[in-house]
């Protein structure tokens, strides 16, 4: 009976791993890691009571009894506006519509009473952004998707009833296609040219994790996830011509921190905060086949010089029967790309994320829902002509993000 459960969940795992498109995170960060967890901001290291601890701090599985499994997606609704400054005068552009639905899944193993094994699979990084193929902006971009998955096992370990421990290593994919338009080189004022960039890559990592409990009311958790370096392949096109491409991009480190009190019995209080190191993500490098663009433009160099940001989360839990928990969250996300080399591929600002939700528990089964209104506040930005950027204002940038997670004790 346990080897078909295996195998379904193995399945839903696959089918999953298509849903993998993403929308605004911090930079391209995502903290989608469960529907409870988005209930609560995110702020789920000090108490990782659940499967998706593998999400932010592995050592909490070794609180989980025999197997347990866990799954499910969060959909996002984006949309911003963008309005530049033109010879014609200003121009107000929205993204279009669309749906992204970053996917978890997670399995946990008591194998004895000191040593959990644990495995995960989510979307650590990716972003979805799009506009009219001849908006102004088109120069720069028009179509930015970046898709990633990233598979965690762990090894925990209860080293004794207050102190836990847990080490992995990660597999990453990231694919991503990028769209902008050129303008003609041949006749002044004709057609643009066309520019797409499509490749993937797998990269590789490390996380190590603790937590402590030191008393039956308090605990406190950290985690380290590790930097992960992409060297992706891929092609390019210009207007239906072809050419081998290739790229390096460093995704950065995260370091999770985080507490959980218990004031009352049905009460859990917690409070997170998450540094994302960005300033990996200084530039990015793409070789592209001379027969392109020329031989002069065969290395381009793109400048990002983006910071070191932190994410500051809250949430608060209340068990109002032996069925129903309910839960809500705030989060406020630092912006990690400075003015200087902000552009359309994320057209966004520092972020405030309000958050609600509840879950239910039948039997061996668990079923969490959550909302998150997430709010950009507003940003202007010089003009950049050499990049394609024109004097811009981000205005209205907001999400909408509802969170589904189905788990069962196996």
């Amino acid at each position: 009976m346990r080897r078909v459960q295996v195998r379904r969940w193995t399945v839903l795992a696959l089918g999953l791993a298509g849903l993998a498109q993403t929308g605004f995170g911090a930079g391209f960060a995502l903290y989608e890691g469960s529907a409870r967890g988005n209930a609560l901001g995110g702020a789920m290291a000090g108490s990782a009571d659940d499967a998706s601890a593998l999400y932010c701090n592995p050592a909490g599985i070794t609180q989980l009894e025999g197997v347990q499994v866990m799954g499910g997606m969060t959909l996002i609704a984006p949309s911003t506006k963008v309005t530049t400054m033109t010879p014609a005068g200003s121009v107000t552009t929205e993204t279009e519509e669309n749906l992204w639905i970053p996917p978890h899944l997670y399995a946990t193993w008591e194998a004895s009473d000191r040593v959990w094994l644990g495995f995960g699979m989510y979307s650590r990084f990716g972003l979805g952004t799009e506009f009219d193929e001849n908006w102004p902006g088109r120069y720069n971009s028009y179509k930015a998707v970046i898709q990633s998955l990233t598979f965690n096992p762990n090894l925990a370990l209860k080293l004794n009833e207050q102190v836990s421990v847990a080490a992995g290593v990660s597999a990453m994919w990231i694919d991503l296609d990028l769209r902008r338009k050129l303008p003609n080189p041949l006749v002044a004022g004709g057609p643009d040219l066309d520019f797409k960039l499509c490749g993937d890559s797998i990269g590789y990592g490390f996380n190590v994790a603790g937590r402590w409990e030191p008393l039956e009311w308090l605990s406190f958790g950290a985690a380290y996830q590790g930097q992960v370096d992409q060297d992706i392949d891929g092609d390019a096109t210009v207007s239906g011509r072809s050419g081998d491409a290739s790229g390096d991009v460093s995704l950065p480190d995260m370091v999770f921190l985080g507490t959980a009190v218990k004031p009352m019995k049905k009460v859990t209080v917690s409070l997170d905060a998450v540094r994302t190191g960005w300033s990996s993500y200084d530039q990015f490098a793409l070789d592209l086949d001379p027969t392109l663009l020329g031989p002069d433009k065969a290395y381009q160099v793109s400048q990002k010089d983006w910071n070191d940001v932190w994410r500051y989360e809250l949430g608060v839990e209340y068990a109002l029967n032996e069925a129903w928990t309910l839960r809500a969250g705030y989060a406020f996300d630092e912006e990690p790309g400075p003015d200087s080399t902000a552009d359309y591929l994320v057209p966004a600002n520092d972020r405030n994320l309000y958050c609600l939700g509840a879950g239910y528990q039948w039997k061996a089964w668990t079923f969490d829902v959550s909302y998150t209104y997430l709010e950009i506040e507003d940003r202007t930005i010089a003009a950049r002509p050499e990049h394609g950027v024109l004097p811009s204002e981000f205005e209205c940038g907001k999400s909408h993000l509802f969170g589904l997670t189905v788990g069962r004790k196996i």
